[in-house]
């Protein structure tokens, strides 16, 4: 069980793990598609904090789902995943040797180390030397410091090909925690200059100079996800995970790429795997309450109303791109497209904001063809 974790963390995944293995399901087939065919098929994953692969309900884990996934694209021969996986705790350790046993008993090249992931961490940049790289820390607590992280992405990882992505965990928790008592007589300065470590510095204690407002950790997390795109030339976008609507996040998710592809169906990815934490959420209450109408189901948002209130937005969001005369290419300009909806909506919202723009005389593109993020639309032709 890895440090942090209760006695029953894999029992089964609480929702928040729902949403984060929902994002990864859909995100990881999408990376090895995007970026094998163009490097002889082959791609290197690192799950640097693995835990047990596995819950005891014979749910999958993190470790599983990407195994699955890896299995699956070696059958059909799209992709040869080489996947690392690191465990520090000796019992979680156990349990996930036995997983990824399984799989390369099949012929998946898969590979459980027993230790902390950065003993790891110069053999996973070896191995991914000349190949995409996928890294995904998800410590239960805080995690690598920020200028070890940014001596991998920015120094030894720098380059655009081949291509390197991070989706990383950020404990809100330990924000507010740390943050809420290092002013107090309470606070511990070791503690706290272990979230200087990861922060990249002691810009975090400004937010809380005052003590904790229901904001500072949000905050932190903002500043973080920009520092982190700042110093490895990355776009980074943090994503808030939470336990229930309305409750404060338990830990950010922030992904980090270099492509405006990936950048895209990450966005996809995050809009589709909400609706998967909100189905999670009403089952579980179903469950748990004989309620003719569960909270969840009233308080999720509309789908279509959302879709619908998103339209015109996108669509003015492109006639501002298209001012300057010139066709665009929509990937190109990922986040200015979407705006505010970026992963609130799946990106079929933007094919039916371009015909809403047409419709208004806004251009002549239609919305057609495929796939979506390579549309190029037109600007208005003018009389």
């Amino acid at each position: 069980m890895s440090k942090g974790t209760s006695g029953n963390y894999w029992n089964a995944p609480a929702l928040p793990s729902v949403f984060k293995h929902a994002l990864l399901s859909r995100y990881i087939p999408k990376f090895g598609g995007m970026t094998g065919s163009r490097s002889r098929g082959e791609v290197v994953y690192l799950d640097g904090y693995a835990g047990e692969g596995r819950y005891e309900n014979g749910q999958s884990g993190s470790a599983d789902k990407v195994l699955r996934i890896a299995a699956d694209h070696q059958a059909k021969g799209l992709v040869h995943w080489t996947c690392f996986f690191a465990e520090k705790s000796p019992p979680s350790f156990s349990h996930l040797e036995a997983l990824v046993a399984e799989y390369r008993s099949s012929g998946v090249d898969a590979r459980a180390f027993n230790g902390d992931v950065l003993g790891l961490m110069d053999q996973v940049l070896t191995t991914a030397a000349g190949r995409p790289l996928f890294l995904f820390l998800d410590p239960c607590g805080l995690g690598l410091p920020f200028e070890t992280l940014a001596n991998v992405l920015a120094r030894q990882r720098k380059e655009t090909w081949p291509p390197t992505e991070v989706l990383l965990n950020f404990s809100m928790m330990a924000v507010r925690r740390i943050g809420g008592n290092s002013q107090s007589d309470k606070g511990n300065e070791r503690t706290n200059e272990r979230l200087d470590e990861v922060c990249g510095g002691r810009w975090w204690r400004d937010y809380f100079a005052e003590g904790y407002s229901s904001d500072s950790d949000d905050k932190v997390a903002a500043e973080y996800s920009e520092r982190l795109g700042t110093a490895t030339g990355m776009h980074t976008v943090s994503v808030p995970v939470a336990r229930a609507p309305g409750q404060k996040a338990v830990y950010n998710l922030v992904f980090g790429t270099r492509s405006n592809h990936g950048l895209w169906v990450f966005g996809d990815a995050h809009s589709r795997a909400r609706d998967t934490w909100w189905e999670g959420l009403e089952l579980n209450e179903e469950a748990d309450s004989d309620a003719l109408f569960p909270v969840a189901s009233l308080q999720r948002p509309n789908p279509a109303k959302v879709h619908e209130k998103a339209v015109p937005v996108i669509a003015q969001n492109i006639a501002a791109l298209l001012q300057k005369g010139q066709p665009i290419r929509l990937v190109d300009h990922t986040s200015a497209v979407f705006g505010e909806f970026y992963g609130q909506v799946p990106e079929k919202v933007v094919r039916d904001a371009i015909k809403h723009l047409r419709a208004a005389g806004g251009t002549p593109s239609d919305g057609r063809g495929s796939p979506i993020h390579n549309l190029q639309v037109l600007p208005p032709v003018r009389p």
